[in-house]
């Protein structure tokens, strides 16, 4: 039987974590060391960054800055993560020659084996693609991986136990008004041993577990080795690496800069994230900055990526986009070509709407649908949501508003008024579907809307194919998206309340004279 290492490296900081993870994968990837299973904790906890992600998007750093919780950038791609003390994380350091082409057939595999361990725990755990292990729709694991010469490395966090209320402090998610109610939602998405199994089993005995899952899946026999002396002096000579802001902070914050123009686009393998700077008179693209929660082999064609457009010409980004992946054929699990085509033109198409008189900051807090721009004179409908109606509000949830002005809805339906438009309040997501259609049929050609970004984004195509041109202008405060409440606003019952962005929606009016 075949032996692969077992490395236990007991709570390091994040930065020694990370250090270690590119250590061990540039060993492996020169053939110096055998496959290994690390596990490994923080100490401190921390917030973690995906590879591609900007920590000023996704960390409060304030709140972790004041409560010890380190900050750091994982070398694999995906989500931000918040990581307890009592976490931990299992990762596997292999040769390519393990692994097919087909990165989705992998994460089955390589989820399967840890799941076997947790099986093992009592724990009925299923894999729930594209990376994650659940529990009866609760996930306990997310996963993730990248690759450096003849290696790959893919990671797994286990929950033992959560601590939500850090959790949703840590990342970047608002919750300044949430409630326990809607704290407690979270843990109906999320779960961790002790939820589980009523009790935190030894930490040796979860370690055995996940250790015989794996061993059984590939058909090896682990031995306890420590680190080598090369990984060793790697480790000592780029720890100051990853702990210095270059790294920490790389991948800087795409909306600094008025100028910038900005998308977000959602593919099947990830968000996609667009801030992009124009030379309008020469037509070329400036700068661009690619970011998202998505997984890209090797994690340097993003960079490579951007190189290759700086400079482009607008016209020829189709063109340089296909052609860049056509040549280095990166592996990205449900993201292609056309989806960083699609995120790019939707920012530049943010140019059109300077053109009504609108600044670049304002452009950004709008969504097109469709022929937006040259269907506008013909808007004569607009669209507001519930939630920005009062909480407490009798016709929170009725289709009309009596303008009382105790909120925006009522400013915006005096505006509508003002401009021969009909108001219609939405109340939950069959309501907008159904409305979408009667406007349809009742010959509408053009309509404005209010609505946060994470709902465009999830539901453009549903906009797109009720056949309309649109102007949705971003709603402002904390909305459901934010708080993780999708589904209770898909159903009518957010209690939460946004606002409305009434001096671009007052402007989008203006415009269409």
């Amino acid at each position: 039987m075949k032996t692969w290492r077992l490395l236990d490296t007991g709570k390091r900081t994040a930065a020694e974590n990370m250090c270690l993870d590119q250590a061990i994968l540039e060993a492996r990837g020169k053939g110096t060391v055998p496959n290994t299973l690390r596990f490994l904790q923080f100490r401190p906890h921390c917030a973690l960054v995906g590879y591609h992600q900007s920590v000023e998007q996704e960390i409060r750093i304030d709140y972790c800055e004041q409560r010890g919780i380190d900050i750091n950038r994982r070398i694999t791609g995906g989500g931000a993560i918040y990581f307890g003390e009592d976490a931990l994380g299992w990762e596997l350091i292999a040769g390519k020659d393990l692994a097919s082409r087909d990165v989705l057939a992998l994460y089955r595999t390589l989820c399967s084996a840890a799941i076997d361990g947790l099986q093992s725990l009592g724990i009925e755990a299923s894999f729930r693609p594209v990376n994650d292990i659940e529990v009866q729709g609760r996930k306990i694991s997310g996963t993730g991986g990248t690759e450096a010469n003849d290696a790959f490395l893919f990671q797994g966090t286990l929950l033992i136990d959560l601590d939500v209320h850090t959790m949703l402090r840590a990342l970047r998610i608002p919750i300044e008004k949430l409630k326990d109610k809607e704290i407690d939602s979270f843990k109906e998405r999320m779960t961790c041993l002790k939820w589980e199994l009523g009790e935190i089993p030894p930490m040796k005995q979860v370690k055995d577990a996940i250790q015989k899952g794996f061993s059984k899946a590939f058909g090896v026999e682990f031995v306890s080795k420590g680190l080598t002396k090369k990984e060793e002096g790697y480790f000592q000579r780029r720890l100051q690496e990853f702990k210095s802001a270059d790294w920490i902070y790389k991948v800087g914050h795409s909306l600094k800069d008025d100028h910038h123009l900005y998308s977000a686009y959602k593919a099947p393998g990830g968000l996609i994230r667009i801030s992009v700077l124009v030379d309008d008179i020469r037509d070329r693209i400036k700068m661009i900055l690619i970011t998202g929660d998505f997984f890209a082999y090797p994690t340097r064609i993003i960079y490579d990526l951007e190189a290759r457009l700086k400079n482009c010409r607008c016209k020829k980004i189709e063109e340089t986009v296909k052609s860049y992946f056509q040549q280095t054929k990166p592996v990205m699990p449900g993201v292609t070509s056309d989806d960083f085509i699609a995120a790019i033109h939707l920012a530049l198409q943010k140019r059109d709407l300077t053109s009504l008189g609108l600044s670049v900051k304002e452009a950004n807090n709008i969504f097109m649908v469709n022929e937006a721009i040259e269907q506008l004179p013909e808007a004569s409908v607009i669209l507001i949501p519930y939630c920005a109606k009062l909480a407490s509000c009798e016709f929170r949830y009725d289709k009309d508003c009596i303008s009382c002005g105790d909120c925006t809805v009522g400013v915006a339906y005096e505006l509508a008024h003002k401009h021969n438009m009909e108001p219609i309040t939405i109340v939950n997501f069959e309501d907008l579907q159904s409305t979408l259609s009667d406007m349809k049929q009742r010959g509408i050609k053009c309509y404005l809307g209010c609505c946060c970004n994470p709902f465009f984004v999830k539901h453009r195509e549903d906009f797109e194919k009720a056949g309309m041109a649109g102007l949705l202008i971003n709603v402002e405060n904390t909305t459901c998206y934010d708080l993780d409440l999708e589904r209770e606003a898909k159903k009518g019952t957010f209690t939460g309340e946004t606002q409305l962005n009434l001096d671009i929606l007052e402007k989008v009016m203006e415009s269409r004279k």
